[in-house]
This record gives C-alpha cells, sequence and structure tokens, in this order.
C-alpha cells in the first residue's frame, strides 16, 4: 500500500474505456460460457483459474462484513476518488480483494469503482510495476477524477501477505505451495487487512491540503 508520492497522473482515456464491477463479473461470465479467458493467452489453465475465482468472488460478496471502524473512515470521505482496478479474470488475488473494494467502494457516493483489464492496457500497468519490474495484479489506482491525479496505490496484496509471499519464494517453494498459502491466508483473514490498508489510504489522501 503506497500513499503517492508523485505527480503521476492517469489519462482520461484509461477512465473512458474502464468498465464497472458488474460488466466486468459479466464479460468474465461470457467469457467462460466460450471456453475463454480474458486476456490474449488462453489455455485449460487459465479458463480453470477463471471459473475458480468466480466461485470464490461469489463467496467472498456473500459472507464479507465491513469493520464498523471501515465503514466510519469510508463514510466521512469527502473528496471524490476514482478508485481504477488493473486485473484479470485468471487472477487469484484479485478474487480475493475485487469483491472488498467493491464493497467499500459502494459504501460512498464520493468513491467511484472502475476496472480495466492488464493486458490491454500495458503502458499504464508499466507505471505501476511491482518492485519496478513485476506485472503484478491487481493494482489499484486512486486517482482525483476532476485532474487524473493520483492519490494512492494498493496493491497487489495486503502488504504482510506480500512479505510473506516473497519469504516463500525465496525459499524455493513450487508455485502451486505459494499459491496454496495465499488463498489459505485470504481465508484465514476473511478480507480485514485489505479493509484496513484502503479504509487507511484512502482517509489519508481525502484530508484538505
Amino acid at each position: 500500500m503506497d500513499m503517492s508520492g508523485t505527480d503521476r497522473k492517469v489519462e482520461q482515456t484509461y477512465l473512458d474505456k474502464s468498465i464497472s464491477y458488474e460488466a466486468y463479473r459479466q464479460l468474465v461470465e461470457d467469457l467462460l460460457t466460450a471456453g475463454k479467458a480474458t486476456g490474449p493467452q488462453q489455455s485449460e489453465a487459465l479458463t480453470h483459474y477463471s471459473e475458480l475465482n468466480m466461485q470464490r468472488m461469489h463467496r467472498v460478496e456473500k459472507t464479507m462484513q465491513v469493520l464498523p471502524e471501515v465503514n466510519d473512515q469510508l463514510t466521512r470521505i469527502t473528496r471524490p476518488q476514482t478508485w481504477l482496478v488493473l486485473t484479470e479474470g485468471w487472477c487469484g488475488d484479485a478474487a480475493q480483494s475485487l469483491p472488498v473494494i467493491k464493497a467499500l467502494a459502494a459504501l460512498n457516493p464520493q468513491i467511484r469503482l472502475r476496472i480495466l483489464l492488464r493486458d490491454e492496457n500495458p503502458e499504464l500497468m508499466d507505471r505501476y510495476l511491482t518492485n519496478g519490474v513485476s506485472r503484478s495484479i491487481p493494482k489499484l489506482i486512486a486517482v482525483d477524477p476532476a485532474t487524473g491525479t493520483e492519490l494512492f496505490t494498493w496493491g497487489p496484496r495486503p502488504t504482510a501477505l506480500q512479505e510473506s509471499f516473497y519469504s516463500m519464494r525465496s525459499e524455493g517453494l513450487p508455485y502451486d505451495v505459494i499459491k496454496e498459502e495465499l488463498q489459505r491466508w485470504y481465508n484465514k483473514d476473511k478480507t480485514v487487512t485489505i479493509q484496513r490498508e484502503l479504509a487507511a489510504l484512502a482517509t489519508e489522501t481525502s484530508k484538505p491540503g
């Protein structure tokens, strides 16, 4: 999670072609009906992950509960924010975080959630590489809708989980094992960490001056 320390902006063209959460869900479902995944690369594995992620998203949507303190923080925001998320339907981390992002944005009409597919927008994605090298998703870029100025960024994972990911990777664990551990962490955390991180960032950047 990062506060903006730069003068980066997101051009209006990206906001114009972004889609709603509902449209994104429908897009992924429509592609799955055709036996496809989002993005230019197609495989049985990506389709399988996309199907699994739709189930995960549905589960999070049905079970998550907004923390009272998070509700209080976000409903007090008065500065308009557009939360633009770069993602793909096959991304396991996105399946756990996107429904949370949607639920939090819905708490305040000043917050507008929009979604872009990563592989259709490589120029924007490459401004937000993790550690300057990885096109890791999901990546949330919060901007001032009037100017496109970046307010804060978040992703691809909660801070503690990202540190755990680096640790497991440095230990040389197989990627399938790492993925299982990541999903186990999400299930145990029950969206609490994502909620708190996003509320802190959105509240801080909404302060005057």
